[in-house]
């Protein structure tokens, strides 16, 4: 678990040795502005914005059995985020995998891609699609219940 803020928790750290240094040189607002944007960087890049990775098995056999997308996706991908942030709350009603954890999940996404790791890979009732329009994801969500 520690492993998933390793990112957050150097950015956090540069922006503070980065500000630091500012406000000793004496511009307190960039330091400010400077610290914010790691910040921003580091909330981006955290655990916070996506829901738990689970394994590709695992996924595969919830999404088989409840009807849900999985989408395989990696840190720090400026598509994955966008994703994420435009489903909002319904994000956590699909699978996420990460594939810097799961070596399968990585396979799978190879095999989907022509042999490179493109994410987010969104996969509908067995079948991939690379990259899709948020909107799109959305409607392949099965109804609440």
């Amino acid at each position: 678990m520690m492993r998933a803020w390793i990112l957050s928790m150097v950015l956090v750290l540069c922006g503070s040795v980065v500000a630091t240094g500012l406000i000793l040189k004496g511009d307190p607002g960039t330091a400010a502005a400077l610290l914010a944007a790691f910040l921003v960087l580091a909330g981006v890049n955290s655990p916070l914005i996506f829901p738990a990775s689970i394994g590709a098995l695992e996924a595969q056999r919830r999404s088989m059995a409840d009807g849900r997308p999985v989408v395989f996706w990696r840190p720090g991908c400026t598509y994955c985020m966008r994703l994420r942030i435009r489903l909002g709350r319904g994000a956590r009603r699909l699978h996420w995998v990460n594939i810097w954890q799961d070596p399968e999940a990585a396979a799978v996404v190879r095999a989907a891609n022509d042999g490179d790791e493109t994410v987010p890979t969104v996969v509908v009732a067995g079948r991939p699609h690379t990259n899709p329009d948020p909107r799109w994801v959305r409607e392949q969500l099965p109804p609440s219940a």
